[in-house]
């Protein structure tokens, strides 16, 4: 073996220093590079792990919110056409009583106007009886006065 150092001419303390060099330089990157370029790859892997968990979970949120949604939404439309018809009802029954009021109302003024167009023919009638009697009487002078 020593002739293929020597055929080569590899200096073996050479050799060692250069070995040492290198498991020292290996040692000083795995400490300085390679540990804390871990740690980084370690703490954003972690970082995108949470990430993707958040976003499912987002996601599941987002179904679950979506679904309440639309039975909310189905549960107010059914109140509001709950509502819309019982104003409905409100409505028609109001428009009946308003309706009734005016009739009696009508019915009230129809008999108000009759008894005093019967008041108004009575008292046409009683002050024609009146004028009836007074030309009578000045009918009956008058022949009464010629016969004279």
């Amino acid at each position: 073996m020593e002739g293929i150092i020597e055929a080569f001419a590899i200096d073996w303390r050479l050799l060692l220093i250069q070995a040492v060099n290198f498991g020292l330089l290996l040692l000083i990157l795995w400490k300085f590079l390679y540990t804390p370029l871990m740690k980084m790859l370690d703490t954003r892997r972690t970082t995108i792990e949470e990430g993707v968990r958040n976003a499912e979970k987002a996601e599941h949120t987002l179904t679950k919110i979506e679904s309440e949604r639309g039975s909310i939404v189905a549960a107010a439309t059914r109140e509001g056409e709950g509502i819309v018809e019982r104003a409905r009802k409100a409505g028609s029954e109001k428009e009946r009583q308003i309706t009734a009021e005016a009739e009696a109302k009508a019915v009230l003024h129809l008999k108000s106007a009759e008894r005093e167009a019967q008041e108004l023919k009575s008292k046409a009638l009683a002050e024609s009886k009146a004028e009836m009697a007074k030309l009578i009487v000045l009918g009956a002078e008058r022949v009464i006065r010629e016969a004279k």
